[in-house]
């Protein structure tokens, strides 16, 4: 399916910003939304949640992704994924965020984030080129 003819980049990354003002973030105050648009065309997004054992905290991205498992199951597949912030700052997804979602996110499947210098989107082959994976 092509993410383009399901939803446009902007709608996707405003899907995101909406769930980032859920974010639960009294620690760093830093509130992040992701939206992923799965194969099939259904939207899920997630907040980071923090928690005072820093170690604990979920981020947006790995929230979408267990809300995408536990409605869809396993089966599913990531088409395209937006990040955004609530804070006006860089925020690609972090390594660990990688690494989980490499095992559900389409090579070629775009990842939109604030980069330093706007906007930014990034086949996700490219934010992480070195995954660890069962294929």
């Amino acid at each position: 399916m092509d993410w383009v003819n399901t939803m446009n980049p902007e709608a996707l990354r405003r899907q995101a910003a909406i769930a980032a003002e859920h974010a639960y973030a009294p620690y760093s105050h830093f509130r992040v939304g992701a939206a992923l648009l799965l194969t099939t065309g259904e939207v899920v997004t997630g907040a980071n949640v923090e928690n005072a054992s820093y170690g604990l905290t979920l981020c947006a991205e790995r929230s979408a992704l267990v809300r995408a498992i536990a409605e869809y199951g396993p089966q599913i597949r990531i088409a395209a994924v937006a990040i955004t912030n609530l804070n006006g700052a860089a925020s690609p997804p972090c390594g660990a965020c990688r690494q989980v979602l490499a095992e559900f996110t389409e090579l070629d499947a775009p990842i939109l984030f604030p980069g330093e210098k706007g906007p930014m989107t990034v086949p996700f082959k490219e934010v992480h080129p070195f995954s660890f994976s069962l294929k």
